[in-house]
């Protein structure tokens, strides 16, 4: 018998959920900042793929896929691992949540919290990590505000990313926690 709500290490079953999962969660995401060609290059299989392969043969011993679970069912998603940031803003033994989403469908029943919190848990248990680290889009005042009540705030650094061939770009902005001794 399963929990109503958890959180678990992803297995490799897991992968074809979490690429359904990253679909929707990036369509609803980047509809608004992506060009349609990039929107047409997202696909639950070839996230699937990605997500396989990661599971099968990860970066270092640090990197892991969590999922979030109604049930059994795969609600959500958070790939995490060293951070790559080397500003020396940054602690040097910084955690990084790459990518997190919550089907969005199965929002606002704390699987995202889950995910954040058991994402802050498991740097913690794999040494010494003293932050953890994600980047959001600077005018995505959800997520941005999600992150904040998880205890992430902005900490003035920003990047741009180009998102079209026109050269567009879109502001993301690197969120901070601090993670304690």
């Amino acid at each position: 018998m399963a929990a109503d709500a958890s959180v678990r290490t992803a297995r490799h079953t897991d992968a074809p959920a979490v690429g359904l999962v990253q679909d929707a969660v990036f369509r609803a995401a980047y509809a608004r900042v992506l060009p349609d060609e990039a929107m047409a290059e997202f696909d639950p299989q070839r996230f699937a793929a990605t997500w396989r392969h990661a599971l099968s043969d990860p970066p270092s011993p640090l990197h892991r896929l969590l999922v979030a679970c109604a049930g059994e069912q795969v609600v959500g998603f958070a790939a995490l691992g060293p951070a790559h940031d080397t500003d020396p803003a940054v602690p040097e033994r910084a955690g990084e949540v790459y990518v997190m989403g919550v089907h969005p469908d199965a929002r606002r029943s704390g699987h995202g919290s889950r995910l954040l919190n058991a994402s802050a848990d498991t740097l913690r248990a794999a040494g010494d990590h003293r932050a953890l680290v994600t980047w959001a889009l600077a005018d995505d005042d959800g997520v941005r505000g999600f992150c904040s009540a998880g205890g992430l705030e902005p900490d003035g650094a920003w990047r741009e990313r180009v998102v079209d061939a026109d050269g567009r770009v879109v502001r993301e902005v690197r969120l901070l926690a601090q993670l304690g001794e």
